[in-house]
């Protein structure tokens, strides 16, 4: 687990150390309870179809179904940058029925008192599954510019003109690491805000806006295709996949950078017997192969990724207090 933390972000060396052994495989799965998954369970995903929260979600129901027998009904309800879902699954019952996936902006809303429930104590983590950096992409056929040198140039020349697709929720980890590279650089780049992800890459290769910031598995079929290309990668070094990209500490913008990481959530009020069947399930999961092909696929295997509940909350109280040290720092939020 995590020991200690940078004030100023979650840096990708700490999170490399704080994975819990992975040990328990489906022939090892607890008993299930007594009259538990007799009906389908529901599956909140706070962003839209296609983006790396429903990828993800899809894929973990399909292997806790394959590992637990269980039915799993994937339901996206977008809105609030992913506030918007929370209510819904708030008034769930605390049945086990309900689970929720969700990012780090529902840890950042709470640090930030957008939200009130603390997601590491209203809600249970059952586990963390990805935890990722983020880019900045380009068309590839983009010809104003080819590269970060040269769209730095352009959006000096054009201050606040040159645009960029990217998620609107003020605090967010997306605007935060943004304000910190505008502070650093000394450049403005506008910001144009999509729930949707298909919006937001339609946005960048429609050329509605100039760049988009996102993260390399949810946009690796148009890095494989040639239509998006990163320019700049949120890292403290180049990944070798990425060799031929720049990180923003090699541009000059000195500062960790916050990471993106996804899991999934039951209520806490939930009998500890489903809850532990669930985050038992969701570990076998992971360890299936179908489910590490998925994350080899969305380069996902780059750092290790997997929380267990432990793991998780201390993943998630050690967020908060980075979110609200950093907010302090930027004049954000109370």
């Amino acid at each position: 687990m995590i020991k200690s933390m940078k004030p100023c972000g979650l840096a990708l060396g700490a999170l490399l150390l704080a994975a819990a052994p992975l040990g328990l495989s489906a022939a090892e799965l607890p008993e299930k309870p007594a009259g538990f998954g007799v009906r389908p369970l529901t599956m909140i995903v706070p962003f839209g179809a296609g983006g790396g929260s429903d990828q993800l979600a899809r894929s973990m129901a399909k292997a806790m179904e394959e590992v637990a027998g269980l039915n799993f009904q994937v339901v996206n309800k977008p809105g609030g940058g992913g506030t918007a879902a929370i209510p819904d699954f708030m008034l769930s019952p605390g049945d086990g029925y309900t689970v929720m996936e969700h990012i780090d902006n529902a840890i950042s809303a709470y640090a930030k008192g957008d939200i009130k429930e603390n997601p590491a104590e209203d809600w249970t983590p059952l586990c963390m599954t990805q935890i990722t950096f983020s880019q900045i992409y380009i068309r590839g056929d983009e010809d104003r510019f080819t590269d970060w040198n040269s769209f730095l140039e352009y959006a000096k020349e054009n201050p606040g003109q040159a645009s960029m697709a990217n998620l609107g929720k003020v605090g967010s980890m997306e605007l935060v690491v943004m304000s910190q590279l505008q502070n650093a650089l000394g450049v403005k780049v506008k910001q144009i805000a999509f729930d949707k992800p298909a919006e937001r890459y339609g946005a960048l290769i429609g050329g509605h806006v100039d760049v988009l910031f996102e993260q390399p598995g949810d946009v690796r079929t148009f890095l494989d295709s040639g239509a998006m290309k990163p320019i700049l990668t949120f890292l403290d070094e180049r990944p070798g996949v990425f060799a031929d990209t720049p990180t923003h500490k090699e541009v000059g913008a000195d500062f960790d950078a916050l990471t993106r990481f996804r899991g999934f959530y039951v209520k806490s009020d939930v009998p500890r017997d489903r809850m532990e069947y669930l985050a038992a399930a969701c570990e076998a999961g992971f360890k299936t192969e179908g489910f590490q092909a998925f994350n080899e696929k969305k380069y996902m295997n780059l750092i290790n990724s997997y929380r267990d509940t432990e793991g998780s909350v201390t993943l998630i109280n050690d967020a908060v207090d980075t979110y609200r040290a950093v907010y302090k720092e930027l004049g954000i939020g109370k």
